[in-house]
């Protein structure tokens, strides 16, 4: 089996209330994940996707109260974007207009049909309209039904100042390749893989770099079946790119290694495994705190300083 494409994509949010709303009420999403960031166990960690939390659906936050607003500029991604059948790009434009969801005309790219708008928090997001995927399967636990409900990722836009040498990359390291160009777009698909298969590279050079903050993505992680096929990667990037790794980190739903690819975006390398169901059965995902092993002693501490979220 191709395992290729994006794995998970992980952005900064403001409230984490308003967040876990917008993404199970307004877009339908499955809170698979409640767990808090490994580094400040005192902010959530939430993850968001298909009724399986299945590689290439999920989409992730680290929720401060305060964070100030980032600013969009050169070495960040640009646009974050989900597929839904082509025929439910109508209704989800009513329902953008009547949830209040700023969003843009809707626009052709690629041949698709593109809907841009942004969460609460300021994320540049989009929905791709695709034909053909009505029948794939669709977590259907809100109000979306599942005709029109997302399936997935389509892919990232990233801002850079020059495609090349991140193509580079994705081609031989990720299993990617350039299949066209559009204006200053230039598209990388990873072969077989339908399902976060898509990275839009945006040549701007000259704009000011990017300042991390609120709306911000904070790192994209690709797709490795196990931990052998994530350090051949690793030996790739070295050998072939000249470019050092951190160490593996285990994250509990799957083992990281972490990178500036040369656009100054951070990638991870992600392994599909254990998966979401390591520690909850798939029915019960998303509904009780999750807490690794070394945190696990300090959990009243740590849920006394979490907001409340319901």
């Amino acid at each position: 089996m191709i395992r290729n494409g994006i794995h998970h994509v992980t952005a900064i949010a403001g409230n984490a209330r308003r967040n876990v709303e917008f993404y199970t009420r307004t877009l339908g999403l499955r809170l698979v994940k409640k767990t808090v960031n490994f580094d400040d166990p005192g902010t959530y960690h939430f993850y968001y996707g298909d009724e399986a939390g299945s590689p290439g659906t999920i989409l992730t936050f680290f929720p401060w109260d305060h964070v100030a607003p980032g600013r969009l500029g050169i070495g960040e991604t640009q646009e974050t974007a989900f597929r839904v059948p082509a025929a439910s790009i109508g209704y989800w434009t009513q329902r953008f207009v009547e949830k209040g969801v700023s969003h843009e005309p809707i626009i052709r790219r690629f041949g698709e049909s593109v809907l841009a708008f942004r969460d609460p928090h300021g994320m540049r997001l989009a929905l791709i309209g695709v034909p053909g995927i009505e029948n794939e399967p669709a977590w259907i636990g809100t109000d979306v039904s599942a005709e029109h409900a997302i399936r997935g990722f389509h892919g990232v836009n990233l801002l850079l100042a020059e495609a090349a040498p991140t193509g580079a990359i994705l081609t031989d390291v990720f299993g990617f390749k350039e299949v066209g160009r559009e204006g200053p777009l230039v598209r990388f698909k990873a072969e077989g893989t339908d399902i976060g298969g898509v990275v839009d590279i945006h040549e701007a050079g000259g704009f000011l770099p990017a300042r991390m903050g609120g709306g911000s993505v904070h790192h994209i992680a690709f797709r490795a079946a196990d931990d052998a096929a994530e350090f051949a990667m690793v030996k790739k990037l070295n050998e072939n790119h000249g470019i050092r790794t951190t160490e593996q980190k285990d994250r509990n739903y799957f083992r990281s290694i972490y990178f500036r690819e040369p656009g100054h975006v951070l990638f991870e390398i992600a392994t599909d495994i254990p998966g979401f169901a390591a520690d909850e059965p798939l029915a019960h995902l998303g509904e009780a705190l999750k807490l690794p092993d070394f945190l696990e002693g300090s959990r009243s501490q740590i849920e006394s300083v979490l907001p409340e979220i319901a």
